[in-house]
This record gives structure tokens, sequence and C-alpha cells, in this order.
């Protein structure tokens, strides 16, 4: 089988753990299968755990410009640009994904209206996908939202785009996991699934194919699709088709 040389492409993982730093994260360690695989492919990795830095909450692009007197969002800014991949990890809760999981969505949103060379919305030809833990029901209902939301701002989602791991309901241990209640476990837990095995595999490689596709083509045509060109005058012709 020939390899593919994913060597140019820039991935990104942002941890929404609700753990500070040196804190353990289960999330991020199944993030660290898929950024195993990332390491393989000679793919630059760059990483982020967001809690440890002070992001403030709201829509728009710097928040000291609205009454927030610190705000390291525009910083982190540039590092997500700069990749062409963005895989968000998020631990559930109550369901649902974390508190700075749904932060960084609200913080992406507020770049929506940033326009490429094209016109474009800014993350057109950028893909997204993600990673989920926990010990309760959600892994797909939280991959729903997290991938509706990145695709909605401009990123482009492959097929099967999210894994996750789930352990027993309620207290128990949790992803990587080597001991419990101070007793050691026979093997880490997690580690032997072979449906989150799959389902990170099959994600960071799709991930990976649909990444440099868009490149190699220099993203999406403009075709159809330019806000400026929308501005310049074609509404008319879009929403007008047979004065054209």
């Amino acid at each position: 089988m020939n390899r593919i040389d994913f060597s140019k492409l820039k991935a990104i993982y942002i941890n929404c753990t609700l753990k500070k730093t040196p804190q353990k994260s289960h999330t991020e360690t199944l993030m660290d299968v898929s950024k195993a695989i990332m390491a393989k492919e000679h793919v630059k990795i760059d990483e982020i755990r967001l809690i440890d830095h002070q992001v403030a909450s709201g829509v728009y692009p710097d928040m000291t410009e609205h009454g927030w007197e610190v705000d390291e969002w525009p910083e982190l800014t540039k590092r997500i640009m700069d990749a062409d991949i963005l895989i968000v990890g998020t631990p559930i809760w109550l369901g649902q994904q974390s508190s700075e999981a749904q932060k960084l969505i609200e913080r992406l949103y507020a770049l929506s209206g940033l326009t490429n060379e094209k016109g474009q919305y800014k993350f057109y030809g950028k893909v997204g996908g993600c990673v989920i833990t926990g010990n309760e029901d959600g892994v797909k209902h939280c991959a729903m939202g997290i991938l509706y939301s990145l695709q909605h701002i401009g990123y482009s989602i492959p097929p099967q785009a999210d894994c996750g791991w789930l352990g027993k309901v309620g207290p128990g241990p949790s992803y990587g996991d080597k001991e419990w209640k101070g007793e050691k476990l026979e093997k880490p837990v997690g580690f032997d699934s072979d449906f989150t095995n799959r389902n990170t595999t099959f994600m960071t490689y799709n991930l990976l194919h649909l990444a440099l596709m868009l490149k190699n083509n220099g993203g999406y045509p403009k075709y159809g699709n330019s806000r400026e060109e929308w501005e310049d005058g074609e509404r008319w012709e879009f929403e007008n088709p047979e004065y054209r």
C-alpha cells in the first residue's frame, strides 16, 4: 500500500477538560491516541488545554473591547487559524459537553464573520472532529452538537469525525486509569476497547484525508460562496436566477 504524505498538515487539539494542568485529564489520554497517529504521519501538532488560559466569555473576537480586563483568546486564535485540523476534546457532564467546550464554541463563533482572501468565511478549507469521554451516556449527543457547530461556522466534517469512550454509569474508573480507590487495576481502563480504538483511528485518518484534499486544492472554489461577491452585486443574480 502506498503511503500518503500528510507532513504538510497542521493539527490543533483543544482539550476542554475542567481540570487545570497538571491534573490528569482522561479526555487527554484518549486524545493522545489520535495524536500518536498524527505524529506517526509527521503532522505538526499543537495542543491547548483551554482552562489553563484566561479566556473570557462572549461572542466577540477580543472581549477586552467589551468590558473584560483580560482575554487570551486573540493569541489562541492565531494558533487555531494556523492549523488545518481542529480536534475538540471534552468530558461529559450531565449529558452535555463541558462548560469549557461550550465557551470554545462561542469564541469560535465570534470569528465566523471573518473572511479569507476569497471572501469566504475564515474557517472554509479547515476540517474538524471531536473526542469525548465520560462515565455516563452522551458521546453521540455531545458529538452532534459540537460537529454541527463546527460545520455551521465553516469547518468541513468528514465521515466518522468523532470518537469516544464511556465507562459504566456512575462513579468508577475512567479512561486510562490504572488504579481505582487506591487499588491497582489489572490493566489500564479502556485501552482494549476495539470500538474506541477503531473509531479513533478512523476519525484521525478521515480528518487527515479531507484536510489534505482541501489543502491540495486550495480549499473551496469561491464560486457561489463568496461573501465579498455577494455584497458586490452578485446577490441579485443569486436571488433572481431568471435574470442571469
